[in-house]
This record gives C-alpha cells, structure tokens and sequence, in this order.
C-alpha cells in the first residue's frame, strides 16, 4: 500500500475519532460536568494529527504535479 493512500485512509477515520471526542466534550458541556475535567482538552490531539495529514494531502498534488514536470 502506499503512504499517501495509507495517510488518506488514517485521516478519514481520524475525522471520525475527532468529531466523537467534539460530540463528546459537548455532551460534557451541555450535562454541566466539572469544568477542569480533561474531557474537553480530548479533541486536541486527533485535531493536531489532522492538521498535518490534512497539510500532506494537500500539498500532495502539487508535488506530484512539479515531479512530471
């Protein structure tokens, strides 16, 4: 398999993981749970691999485009 179709594949389901752990924090928000809970610092992570998956898959045509030429 190749990387960007791996990378590609992880991002999408990563989006998944991002928008429960959002859902989530929500949920927390709305019930009035503690507000010093770690829960709302939860969608940080996935959003900062996102970020960067989301960068390489953009730029990813435009390097292919300046490889052919």
């Amino acid at each position: 398999m190749r990387a960007s179709t791996l990378i590609r594949q992880s991002h999408r389901w990563l989006s998944i993981v991002f928008v429960l752990a959002v859902l989530a924090a929500t949920a927390a928000a709305a019930t009035g749970q503690d507000t010093d809970s770690l829960l709302y610092y939860l969608p940080l992570p996935p959003l900062f691999v996102l970020m960067a998956s989301g960068l390489y898959l953009f730029v990813l045509p435009y390097a292919a485009r300046r490889r052919r030429g």
